[in-house]
């Protein structure tokens, strides 16, 4: 009687082991559905982050790219995708706050996403090419209002940043320009530098390089603070404009259903990354501002998605109406 007794204590062992590995979370890789181009700012950034959380989980982050609608074609498969920590998308204000307005039909909820976390802010800022008149955002408001039949805003697209943080300069105005779209910011920048079109609204980090060698004029940084990359360049709100506010964010998101155990682990792997001083620098390089610690977590970030749909909803509707 005690040696099958035994066996069968062995065996029970031995299945309760094999089972709390199989609960271990992550035992695979984890995919990133980047919902942009490949390269561009959402792919760069994914790669970054995976790559200091797969050094703290031991499990490689792969970026997927899935493109189309302004990122929200991506982001509709990560909706769908298995609620278990394994499918994660690197989400931005476009996908998470501005599709809401501009895509009736949207196949997803931003707000049934479980947010892994806030993973860092990006000014933008406002360019002109060189020879429109106005030297300040002052004078674009006065010269916009006076020649707004005339003027023309480069975008990349519909839903995308430079769309959405130029719409909300332009409803501070109170103006309706000639919109003119292009596939990505690269070459709404080219048709800038040649006169092609008036002005734009991007990331500080694109136009850095044209702002300082003075072939764009920088007139203002769409952020409470002037930013040191480019120091002087005054902020809306200090030239009487703080309505222009766009420091779009990138997070990291789950499809909704995705256990809290796992969660946790996730988000605490990102808290770990942001604290690395290597990551830190490369994303201080890019333009773009860590979060503080109060503001990292699911928390803050499902608090996040909330304002800012509750923001720019109204102001794309009215544009959209125009």
């Amino acid at each position: 009687m005690l040696k099958p007794l035994l066996r069968a204590l062995a065996l029970s062992t031995l299945l309760g082991l094999a089972g709390a590995r199989a609960e271990t979370f992550p035992s695979r890789q984890i995919n990133i559905i980047v919902p942009f181009a490949a390269g561009g700012p959402s792919d760069v950034i994914a790669r970054l982050i995976g790559e200091q959380m797969s050094r703290r989980l031991g499990q490689p982050f792969i970026n997927e790219v899935v493109t189309g609608a302004a990122g929200t074609i991506g982001t509709t498969r990560a909706a769908r995708a298995a609620p278990d920590g394994y499918t994660l998308v690197m989400g931005h204000m476009g996908t998470h706050a501005a599709a809401v307005a501009l895509y009736p039909n949207l196949g997803y909820d931003p707000r049934e996403f479980v947010p892994i976390g806030l993973v860092l802010e990006t000014p933008e800022v406002l360019v002109t090419r060189k020879d429109l008149p106005p030297n300040s955002l002052r004078e674009f408001v006065a010269y916009a209002r006076e020649n707004e039949a005339k003027l023309n805003m480069g975008h990349s697209g519909v839903g995308s940043i430079s769309y959405v943080g130029c719409l909300l300069l332009n409803s501070a105005i109170g103006i309706h320009p000639t919109l003119v779209p292009f596939t990505g910011s690269s070459q709404v920048t080219n048709a800038l530098l040649g006169g092609q079109i008036d002005y734009f609204c991007d990331p500080i980090v694109a136009q850095m390089a044209h702002v300082q060698a003075h072939s764009l004029k920088g007139l203002a940084i769409a952020t409470g603070e002037r930013h040191p990359l480019l120091p002087d360049v005054p902020t809306a709100a200090e030239q009487g404009l703080p309505q222009f506010a766009a420091a779009p964010f990138y997070a990291l998101f789950a499809p909704k259903g995705t256990p809290a155990a796992v969660v946790d682990v996730l988000s605490a792997a990102l808290d770990q990354s942001l604290d690395d001083e290597g990551l830190r620098k490369r994303f201080a390089d890019l333009g773009s501002a860590i979060p503080d610690k109060s503001r990292r977590g699911p928390a803050p970030m499902a608090a996040l998605v909330k304002s800012e749909i509750a923001r720019l909803t109204p102001i794309l509707q009215a544009a959209a109406k125009k």
